[in-house]
């Protein structure tokens, strides 16, 4: 893929590429995407679902990898023409992080990387989320599993893979 490929994609709206809604959406924009891996980015706010007085609880930090993730799968079937499809987090691995609360004002950037994807929808993706300027200190990452299957309501009515 090529840098004018790689800088037209990367101009999909979040909420363009990621079965989520409303207040649910919890990144702000996609910055860069190719065919291996993507970064987003958002500011925390105060309004911020899961926000409190501290800022946003480190735990939420999965879930903001797991919608970076998300963006990518949405990315990846729209360039191939195909419909956004939802995914399911089956676990994540090893999630440290620097501090208990990424604070209202920090910016935070989350870059993921599919490192193994199965014939089956299985993918594994390598997830690293830092801080910028004042913030810089902050830093987590994981592993992260997910489940795609090629009809995901075939498969939320119970059917096998």
């Amino acid at each position: 893929m090529n840098n004018s490929q790689t800088q037209e994609l990367a101009d999909y709206s979040f909420e363009s590429v990621v079965p989520h809604t409303g207040t649910m959406v919890l990144l702000d924009q996609i910055d860069y995407w190719n065919d291996h891996e993507l970064h987003a980015s958002v500011t925390v706010r105060e309004d911020a679902p899961f926000a409190d007085e501290r800022g946003i609880p480190a735990y939420v930090g999965i879930e903001l990898m797991a919608q970076t993730i998300a963006a990518f799968g949405g990315c990846r079937a729209r360039h191939a023409g195909e419909p956004v499809k939802i995914g399911f987090l089956v676990g994540s691995r090893r999630y440290t992080c620097s501090h208990s609360y990424f604070p209202v004002g920090a910016r935070l950037c989350v870059q993921i990387k599919e490192i193994i994807r199965g014939e089956n929808g299985l993918c594994v993706f390598e997830c690293n989320l830092r801080g910028t300027g004042e913030h810089a200190d902050i830093a987590a990452s994981a592993n992260i599993n997910v489940f795609q299957p090629d009809d995901p309501e075939q498969f939320l009515q119970g059917a096998t893979l």
